[in-house]
């Protein structure tokens, strides 16, 4: 499964390399993002757009203050 880490990609782009990451996963691959901060805009984002998106499926792990992991599953 794919893990994006987002912390060094300039906010401005790290939306679109996301989108572009998970729609190259085969259905049924959850991708992984490591981010700074909780992504509650992305998951809405995600949820309201990407048809493909498993809202049910999508944890979230904080690790550290710093660092949060999301898992973002494709549909089969």
């Amino acid at each position: 499964m794919p893990t994006l880490d987002v912390r060094d990609i300039p906010p401005v782009n790290r939306h679109e390399t996301i989108h572009d990451e998970f729609e190259a996963m085969d259905p049924g691959d959850t991708l992984t993002i490591v981010n700074d901060h909780e992504p509650k805009p992305l998951f809405y984002e995600m949820a309201a757009e990407v048809e493909a998106f498993d809202e049910e499926g999508y944890q979230l792990t904080e690790a550290a203050p710093d660092e949060y992991r999301a898992e973002f599953p494709k549909l089969e």
